[in-house]
């Protein structure tokens, strides 16, 4: 148990930005995430019952890293541990996004 929350800790701020991008997101941060989930949906590491998600409750998780797939797929400084699918951008140039978007609105 504490390894898990160890793990989170370490990735706190991924978790916030996926979890930010979700419930706040714009249009081509959907269109990554859907395509995302549908590269995901296919793997043989998808964990649809939780039993490997770091979070209880938060499936589908991925079955390597234990990550929601609601939230890292929506992360975009966030790739997938098997290769799948890349960041599309660093964690400093997602925070610069998302605080231009904040200024500005959708008109970015």
């Amino acid at each position: 148990m504490l390894k898990k929350i160890k793990k989170i800790w370490e990735n706190k701020w991924l978790i916030l930005e996926g979890m930010f991008n979700y419930y706040f997101t714009r249009k081509k941060i959907k269109r990554v995430a859907y395509w995302r989930n549908e590269i995901c949906k296919r793997c043989p590491l998808i964990d649809l019952e939780g039993s490997k998600c770091e979070v209880p409750g938060t499936q589908p998780c991925c079955g390597d890293c234990g990550c929601s797939l609601k939230y890292k797929t929506y992360s975009m400084s966030s790739s997938c541990p098997q290769g799948r699918w890349f960041a599309v951008m660093t964690e400093e140039e997602e925070d610069n996004m998302n605080a231009k978007l904040e200024n500005h609105g959708n008109s970015i």
